[in-house]
């Protein structure tokens, strides 16, 4: 966490990394407000409503030009903490930890209702549950939230989390990683899953929500900070309404959304995107009664099990982590 902290005075400030902007297609900005939204990570579908809103229109309809910028070595959180991009994708684990540390970002959209996340290896490994993953070597970036609940999977099955063996992987790829360095990994199933359909490489899943309700938490998530919204609540109102459209187009017509990721990153693979798209679009609402909505129970229940397990050094005030203020009614 000291490290996380200390990258926020060391981000050197954006220029000419953003993607074209809606102002580029009309052939102005004087009348558009330049905001940026930083992603977690390369695009993929987990973004595809952020795209969606910014060829369609919508942004450019609520006065926004919004440039879609990568968040290079600071990270998406940091660069949103401190101001240096107006709004981010993040995660609720990073979010409850920044909180914990008064760092000043807020959760205003879930970007999925469900945690889609799990732990994946290929089928010939034989994991097939926690109790498998003694003697096995796990890939991960280096957070102690991983060996915690890899730790609280594996003792509900009575296996001891000492004896395996972790590594970080960096930004090693999935495939190449379990078929040289590691037996299993943290996944999102709906990039690095359908990837492997694809390559028809079957996998065996943990998924996190199948072992706690506490950790069915919302990951991904649109953030900003508390300065935004004090200084510039009509730009995040009309953020959201622009990118709740963009997600609804992505529900309604996911074939016709996966084209717009597609042509606006060229480098992805089309036939991934597609089938991701497919998967992806039914859960980004799911069971909620609008897109984006949080419950504060899930911001509860997740910041209680990461304080039970001596991941926080307070209990997290969840009402002042999220919030639904700005989502369209």
């Amino acid at each position: 966490m000291k490290k996380w902290l200390a990258a926020l005075s060391a981000i050197v400030l954006l220029a000419g990394c953003g993607t074209s902007s809606d102002g580029e297609k009309t052939g102005t900005t004087d009348k558009l407000k330049k905001v940026t939204v930083v992603l977690d990570w390369t695009p993929n579908t987990n973004h595809t409503g952020l795209y969606v809103a910014k060829e369609k229109g919508f942004f450019k309809e609520e006065g926004l030009d919004v440039d879609i910028i990568m968040p290079g070595d600071a990270g998406a959180d940091q660069l949103v903490a401190s101001g240096k991009a107006d709004f981010g994708v993040s995660y609720q684990e990073g979010i409850t930890q920044a909180r914990i540390q008064d760092v000043p970002i807020v959760s205003i959209a879930a970007v999925i209702q469900h945690n889609t996340s799990g732990f994946a290896s290929p089928a010939d490994k034989n994991i097939t549950s926690p109790k498998d993953y003694e003697k096995k070597t796990y890939g991960g970036w280096g957070s102690p939230i991983e060996k915690q609940i890899i730790s609280s999977l594996m003792e509900k099955e009575n296996a001891d989390v000492e004896k395996l063996n972790i590594v970080n992987m960096g930004d090693t790829d999935f495939f190449t990683a379990v078929k040289r360095d590691i037996d299993f990994a943290w996944i999102f199933y709906g990039w690095t899953g359908i990837e492997a359909e694809i390559r028809g490489e079957k996998l065996n899943m943990q998924y996190l929500t199948d072992y706690s309700k506490k950790l069915d938490y919302y990951t991904p998530v649109l953030a900003t900070n508390e300065k935004m919204i004090a200084k510039d609540p009509e730009t995040v109102k009309a953020f959201l309404k622009a990118s709740s459209k963009g997600y609804e187009f992505a529900i309604d017509k996911p074939d016709e959304a996966a084209d717009i990721l597609i042509k606006e990153v060229p480098d992805l693979d089309p036939e991934l995107v597609k089938k991701s798209q497919q998967w992806l679009s039914p859960k980004y609402q799911d069971d909620a009664d609008r897109w984006g909505e949080q419950k504060l129970s899930v911001w509860q229940n997740y910041g209680d099990w990461m304080y039970d397990h001596k991941l926080l050094e307070k209990k997290l005030d969840a009402k002042k982590a999220y919030t639904n203020e700005f989502l369209p009614k």
